[in-house]
């Protein structure tokens, strides 16, 4: 049996509905990866990541999983690569609003949105609180990248700064979930963020720095990307999935059980 939203027939979904499935929205984005990554990298994994979850909790959860949204935000200076696309904060965040509200409009109630992309961060945030405004009901967010942190940190080869985009972490994943889409001959350290301070932490993506300010300004990147994705292995992308799906799957049971 599918357990892809698209795959349902409309009653289908009514008995989902009747049944409180759990929906899953990954959301990605497709932006330059430098030139050892495809531009589809942070919808790739949120893909992979959606339907890993799905697996996981299949067995004693009843749900479906979204198509993933693959286009969003980046910064404008992205687009010094080909291969970012960029659509508007407001544009992005009504187009997420409106799936979401659709969706409890028929009667879900607990929807995880998957965020895989940095830039996303905020405007979720901002998403949800204007969905408990309209529909009185709060969606959960869901990050890969601070839910396997701990895990890839035990295991990283690469200094703090080696895995902010395109670097180690996404790197990893990218050669665990479609490795023939990765050319590592092309992969380079040069772009290692050296930058070091109390209060930005070296891969900001995981959550862990004390104040915003935006890496993209730190320092100039050659060839669009900031971390070293020359030390990255499948192995490491299997701990990194396998740690934010059993933490992740962890969450969501609880998340469907209040």
């Amino acid at each position: 049996m599918s357990l892809r939203f698209r795959d349902q027939s409309s009653p289908a979904i009514a008995e989902h509905v009747e049944r409180q499935s759990l929906l899953i929205l990954p959301i990605g984005t497709t932006e330059e990866h430098g030139p050892h990554l495809p531009v589809d990298t942070d919808a790739r994994i949120a893909e992979a990541y959606g339907n890993s979850l799905a697996e996981a909790l299949a067995g004693d959860t009843s749900l479906l999983v979204m198509d993933t949204i693959r286009y969003g935000y980046s910064m404008k200076i992205m687009q010094r690569w080909p291969g970012t696309i960029v659509v508007r904060t407001r544009v992005f965040m009504d187009y997420v609003f409106d799936v979401c509200r659709s969706a409890l409009a028929m009667g879900f109630r607990k929807l995880a949105v998957l965020d895989c992309h940095g830039h996303h961060s905020g405007l979720l945030s901002t998403v949800n609180r204007e969905l408990c405004d309209a529909c009185d009901t709060a969606i959960a967010i869901v990050s890969p990248a601070k839910l396997s942190a701990t895990a890839f940190n035990e295991v990283r080869r690469s200094e703090q700064g080696g895995a902010i985009h395109g670097g180690e972490w996404e790197t990893s994943l990218v050669l665990d979930i479609s490795p023939e889409v990765v050319d590592m001959s092309l992969a380079t350290d040069e772009d290692t963020m050296r930058y070091r301070s109390d209060f930005v932490a070296g891969d900001n993506f995981m959550g862990s720095q004390k104040v915003a300010w935006s890496t993209w300004y730190l320092q100039q990147s050659q060839t669009g990307i900031y971390g070293d994705p020359t030390v990255a292995c499948a192995e490491t992308g299997r701990v990194i999935m396998d740690a934010a799906v059993t933490e992740g799957a962890r969450f969501l049971r609880e998340f469907r059980a209040q």
